[in-house]
């Protein structure tokens, strides 16, 4: 499972933003050179495998959990849908098994198991594989992470593959087929992987609205007070948006081979529903790029807002100075130490010299005030959120 790869307070420098994009954004799994295709490569941390059976139809639903890869065997030949969920890729000698009773290519297996891969669909003839990403949000902080769920569809079974033994998306389809609500009982397994799929793609809006209104903070606060945490919170929203495209955008080519029929093991009626997920992905994708569009144009606003902060404070020193050029000429020329000034020796001198030099003063920020020089300084308040 893949967390957000930056944090607010990780940022110093773009040179470390640049080292965190490169190791995480760009974490695909890849083989080292010459090592031998449909080699298995299990993570230390990886979670132990467990699998959870759903096997039903028009009239039944069971439900089976930590189900040993040899009780399997029996649901290849009935008529009943079953659904097969390894929870964990963390046991090898499972996965192995698993691969030889659903007699799964050893390639297909590989892509399983290697995570994390590109999303894609490839096409086994007797069974369909379907790779994507899921994400959700960060319980305790901001961002979201990733998981990869793979499909593996055949006949009338459907094996799906996670990362995790954690609570995914996938509750409300179980409770479809434990009630009987909807269709989910009367199709086939194809209308299950639509299921499963729809719920995955569903799943980004909500980490969607977060960065939606993660945005809206900062532009309020630009508007306010700018400061370089803003400029670090919009590095991580960029990059952290530059990850969610990475995963949504092959979706677009997956979704479309689903809803063009390529497959003989997706029906014609299941077609029209993966039109849907294609839809939804097309929608996350306009939201993504324009979300990343509001992150650039905050980069523009905040070099505009220390700009006009720089210009303001340029203007307050103008200011300042434009009202003692005046008072030091003054004090300059009766600081000459000639011997003979007149106005040394009168006995009013001082008094009415400092009377001039306040009434020069005054005279000009009157003057000043009256041409609203002033007025840029007046700050208006405006409310950080909507519930100030």
């Amino acid at each position: 499972m893949t967390k957000s790869p930056i944090k607010k307070d990780q940022i110093l420098n773009p040179e470390e933003l640049e080292k965190e994009e490169e190791s995480d954004y760009f974490d695909y799994f890849f083989d080292e050179p010459g090592s031998e295709p449909g080699k298995l490569n299990i993570e230390p941390d990886a979670k132990p495998s467990r699998i959870v059976l759903i096997d039903y139809d028009q009239s039944h639903a069971v439900r089976k959990v930590d189900v040993t890869p040899n009780a399997l065997t029996p649901y290849l030949g009935t008529n009943t849908i079953s659904w097969m969920d390894v929870q964990g890729l963390g046991s090898e000698q499972v996965l192995k098994q698993i691969g030889q009773i659903f007699k799964l290519h050893p390639l297909l297996l590989e892509d399983v198991v290697n995570v994390p891969q590109r999303p894609k669909v490839e096409d086994y003839n007797e069974q369909l594989v379907l790779i994507v990403q899921m994400v959700r949000p960060n319980a305790n902080e901001e961002g979201f992470e990733s998981e990869q769920v793979s499909f593996v569809l055949g006949t009338r079974y459907l094996l799906t593959f996670q990362e995790e033994e954690i609570e995914d998306c996938f509750d409300i389809v179980r409770e479809r087929i434990r009630a009987n609500q909807g269709k989910v009982r009367q199709q086939g397994a194809d209308y299950l992987m639509y299921l499963l799929l729809d719920s995955i793609i569903d799943g980004y809006f909500p980490v969607l609205e977060d960065y939606g209104d993660r945005i809206e903070d900062i532009e309020d606060e630009l508007a306010i007070k700018p400061n370089t945490n803003q400029l670090k919170e919009i590095y991580v929203i960029r990059r952290e948006l530059l990850a969610l495209r990475r995963a949504i955008w092959p979706l677009r080519n997956v979704t479309n081979m689903l809803v063009r029929g390529e497959s003989s093991l997706i029906s014609s009626e299941a077609q029209i529903y993966f039109r849907d997920c294609y839809d939804h992905v097309i929608q996350i994708l306009d939201i993504v790029e324009t979300y990343r569009e509001l992150a650039s144009s905050l980069m523009d606003a905040y070099l505009s807002s220390m700009s006009n902060k720089m210009n303001e404070v340029m203007q307050v020193l103008t200011v300042v100075s434009t009202i003692f050029i005046p008072l030091t000429f003054i004090a300059g020329v009766y600081g000459m130490n000639f011997e003979y000034m007149p106005e040394l020796k009168t006995r009013w001198g001082y008094i009415t010299c400092l009377g001039l030099m306040a009434a020069i003063a005054s005279g000009l920020v009157f003057y000043f005030w009256r041409r609203g020089w002033f007025e840029p300084f007046a700050r208006p308040k405006i409310p950080l959120s909507k519930k100030d």
